[in-house]
């Protein structure tokens, strides 16, 4: 595969928008397509449609970067597992065998041990409904592949951090609560416990994963997962945003974190095999990426 034509779902999205922008005009990708949701919505749309969008760009590669972090068990199921269904189907009816590249997240391993730098053959036990979610959909990919229906790739995203982060990620929230605090409307930060562990992975960085998974010539990527390789708590990180911020008033830890990620106190992962078979290794470092957060919010109120 030379120049793979490349279809894009979620490109308005936090991921999608960096893969987008990673993707386009790079001289690897012959060219790129970035359906809005308007011409074609994953979750409602029905199969046919899906088909004849499919028919009319006749992609090398396809792209997912739609997903729901948070709902109920059915919403996220149909969001995160039901979807990859109709993409696989899909693809092996108008495309078979062209690249189908999923983002799944390390939400699918669920509770490792302490210290452990986890790798894509470490077994599987999520924790909640969303990792439960993310591990059906790869699952079905690494079945299609298997079959021979598609060209499979699941990219296990850890953390994605960087500009533009929502607000249903802890660092988006916890920037928006300083920047209020320092505006005047709070005297301090309240946030969820930050003792866990966790690996924060620069969003740009997993958009160049994915222009690396998008342009190799070699098949059977596989499970591969997507990380900086390093843990640190979710304080530290909130610490350096308050930094980039200048921000140094109380940071108060209440309540509880999210479902998703309830009872996972770490979570490191090892990112050989991304060297091995993708050729790519993160380049921002938490304070950048974190800097970049802070910068985006900000001049965006200006």
């Amino acid at each position: 595969m030379t120049r793979p034509r490349v279809l894009l779902f979620g490109a308005s999205g936090f991921v999608g928008g960096a893969v987008r922008t990673a993707l386009d005009g790079d001289p690897r990708i012959g060219a790129l397509a970035c359906p809005s949701r308007s011409r074609h919505d994953l979750v409602a749309g029905d199969a046919d449609g899906l088909a004849a969008l499919l028919r009319d760009t006749m992609p090398d590669v396809v792209v997912n970067c739609t997903g729901r972090l948070s709902g109920t068990a059915a919403e996220l199921a149909e969001a995160n597992t039901v979807v990859t269904a109709k993409l696989i189907d899909a693809v092996a009816a108008v495309a078979p065998g062209a690249r189908l590249i999923r983002l799944g997240s390390a939400g699918e391993y669920g509770k490792v041990p302490h210290g452990t730098s986890v790798a894509e053959d470490h077994p599987c036990a999520p924790v909640g409904e969303y990792g439960a979610t993310h591990l059906a959909a790869t699952r079905l990919l690494q079945l299609a592949t298997a079959a021979g229906r598609v060209d499979g790739v699941t990219l296990r995203v850890f953390n994605p951090i960087g500009p533009g982060l929502h607000r249903d990620n802890l660092l988006g929230r916890a920037a928006l609560l300083i920047r209020d605090a320092l505006a005047g409307a709070s005297g301090r930060v309240p946030l969820g416990p930050l003792g866990a562990h966790r690996d924060f992975v620069d969003v740009r960085d997993v958009a160049t994963a994915v222009l690396a998974a998008a342009a190799s010539t070699e098949h059977g990527a596989g499970v591969v997962n997507i990380a900086s390789g390093r843990a640190v708590t979710a304080r530290e990180a909130v610490q350096h945003l308050a930094e980039a911020a200048g921000y140094t008033g109380a940071i108060a830890e209440q309540g509880m974190g999210p479902a998703r990620s309830a009872g996972v106190d770490w979570m490191r992962a090892d990112i050989g095999r991304a060297a091995a078979v993708l050729g790519w290794a993160p380049e921002y470092t938490l304070p950048e990426s974190v800097k970049a957060i802070w910068a985006a919010l900000d001049g965006a109120e200006r």
